[in-house]
């Protein structure tokens, strides 16, 4: 049958219909012709402090050394990172790969039993952390089969003075890192002055070697590790940098980089796709702290802003945004959860720049459709295939639909993963014939515009992070006070869908209050419920399956969580 590709009709100039995956062997080779081309420009700014791209360069080829040379790990062995956007994260996640070892990015606000369950899973040999997050490693360091610990400071790479002053101010003024006990961890200013005495260190990489070993959840609740290749990243970075080009020069954008960077839109588009085109980072530590993040933007003339809908939302809602010098402003990029018609307005209004919306999703690197950058408004699709990439529409026979017709959203490309680690039973679910079925329900219009009309699983998303019902429940049911629970998304202005929890008592005397300070131990922030409501029963079909819909009405205001 003839596939159609009516969206290839709307490639803006210079883009290409197709790309060689393998025009790079691995990230490690972008990295280093990045390294050659851009030497001395700015690559990474946190803090006060700036690395030039020799600067990453030499703190990571040191790292990969102590790796190899000192801990003896081998290509293939997992280490996972625990940061959020500091500068430690570029240097060690290009100093990994240079050693030949697959990420396992982490969430810095994992709790215990999730950072447990990451690490025995990925059967990650190294961690490296940050101090403030070290005791929830402790708690769990003798269940994991982590060999080697290695902590950092928020301060371990802005230079002498200032970076002392800023432990000391973490550690005894602010007193945001809890005591912990790892015994014979490493210090990573250490690691990295002693691995700058090593011999240096070139694994050889080959396009299909692993190159990540990206979290994910599932409709079964529990995290899986989607297997992204080399040659999964070097796609999607070939795919979207000659769309980005229209709007981006190379060797001159100032990126804000507000999302975490162990996320993966974060991940590809701003740090590897710019590390790509030698562009300069600005990493943002804690984007919650609003006036902080607008009082850093004012100190830079930034090109370029990614994020998802809430943290545009509130960057419009925050004092001073608006009076923030948008000149240079080429491109605004939101993904990870839908862009709201109203945000996407306000922000054209405020700043003068189109925000531009595209899709994607962990298994596909991230990126697998997006708006053409010359849009001049905001069109509510989620934009056209990136080149060499097929999306269909398809029904529950597999059949591919027509125009308008609405049904699963489907992607094939080089960019799609190679499925989940350890997983073939769940990899076999979502790998079809050759598509990757999103569980999106979306429709194709003419023109070849993909749009999203609802989502198939069950999965809610807050604040662009995917929170899994089966997991909330799990974690709530351990409850001894708990008879039954049902978990669902329901609409939120602040963060698109919010977790409302509604239960059966076992104790008639359980709280609220009960659930809440439970699900505070057992669950990040994200993932916690807004609304707890109690009810006698729960609706259910005739062979005794929770009926999730029909719990989805606006919840009572008298359940939000205080």
């Amino acid at each position: 049958m003839n596939f159609a590709r009516p969206w290839l009709a709307h490639y803006p100039a210079g883009v290409p219909h197709e790309i060689d995956p393998e025009r790079f062997r691995s990230v490690v080779e972008v990295f280093e012709r990045s390294v050659e081309r851009f030497r001395d420009r700015p690559a990474f700014s946190n803090l006060g402090r700036t690395l030039s791209f020799a600067d990453v360069d030499r703190r990571s080829a040191a790292f990969a050394s102590y790796l190899v040379h000192r801990l003896g790990l081998k290509k293939g062995e997992r280490i996972a990172l625990m940061m959020p956007n500091i500068l430690q994260y570029p240097v060690a996640l290009f100093g990994a790969h240079r050693a030949g070892l697959v990420v396992v990015n982490t969430n810095p606000m994992y709790t215990p039993r999730e950072l447990k369950h990451q690490l025995v899973d990925s059967e990650a040999s190294a961690i490296l952390i940050l101090e403030n997050f070290a005791h929830v490693l402790a708690q769990v360091r003798a269940e994991v089969p982590v060999k080697h610990v290695i902590v950092t400071a928020l301060g371990d790479l802005l230079g002498g003075l200032k970076g002392a002053l800023v432990n000391f101010l973490v550690r005894h003024v602010k007193k945001m890192v809890p005591d912990y006990e790892l015994p014979g961890h490493l210090r990573f200013k250490q690691v990295l002055a002693e691995g700058s005495k090593l011999p240096s260190v070139r694994t050889e990489l080959a396009p299909d070697d692993l190159a990540f070993l990206q979290y994910t959840g599932g409709t079964t609740g529990v995290a899986k590790g989607a297997m992204l290749t080399h040659r999964n990243m070097v796609a999607n970075m070939e795919q979207v940098t000659p769309i980005i080009a229209g709007k981006a020069k190379e060797g001159e954008e100032i990126v804000i980089t507000a999302l975490p960077l162990y996320h993966i839109f974060a991940l590809t588009v701003n740090c590897l796709i710019f590390v790509r085109m030698g562009g300069h980072n600005v990493l943002i530590t804690n984007p919650r702290d609003m006036k902080g993040f607008v009082k850093e933007l004012s100190k830079w003339r930034f090109s370029i802003i990614t994020g998802v809908n809430t943290l545009f939302n509130g960057l419009l809602n925050t004092p001073g945004f608006d009076k923030l010098d948008f000149s240079n402003l080429k491109a605004s990029m939101g993904g990870g959860m839908a862009v709201q018609r109203a945000v996407a307005e306000r922000w054209k209004q405020v700043t003068g720049c189109v925000l531009i919306e595209g899709y994607g999703l962990t298994e596909t690197s991230p990126v697998a459709t997006v708006n053409p950058p010359n849009i001049e408004n905001f069109t509510g699709s989620i934009g056209i295939p990136v080149p060499s990439t097929d999306v269909s529409v398809q029904d529950d026979e597999g059949h591919i639909l027509g125009v308008g017709e609405v049904g699963e959203i489907c992607v094939r490309g080089p960019q799609v993963m190679k499925g989940y680690w350890k997983r073939p039973d769940e990899t076999a679910k979502v790998l079809k014939d050759g598509w990757l079925h999103t569980g999106d329900m979306g429709k194709m219009d003419e023109r070849g515009f993909f749009y999203i009309v609802d989502r198939k699983k069950d999965m809610i998303l807050v604040s662009g992070f995917n929170v899994y019902p089966n997991e909330i429940e799990d974690v709530i049911a351990e409850h001894p006070g708990v008879l039954e629970v049902a978990a669902v998304g329901v609409p939120d202005e602040k963060s698109g869908e919010a977790v409302k929890v509604v239960i059966v008592k076992k104790d008639p005397n359980l709280t609220a209050e009960d659930i809440r300070a439970h699900c505070e131990k057992h669950l990040t922030g994200y993932k916690r419920p807004k609304y707890i409501e109690f009810r006698s029963e729960l609706p259910k079909s005739n062979v005794g399956k929770i009926l999730r819909r029909e719990l989805r009405e606006p919840p009572r205001p008298e359940s939000a969580v205080k």
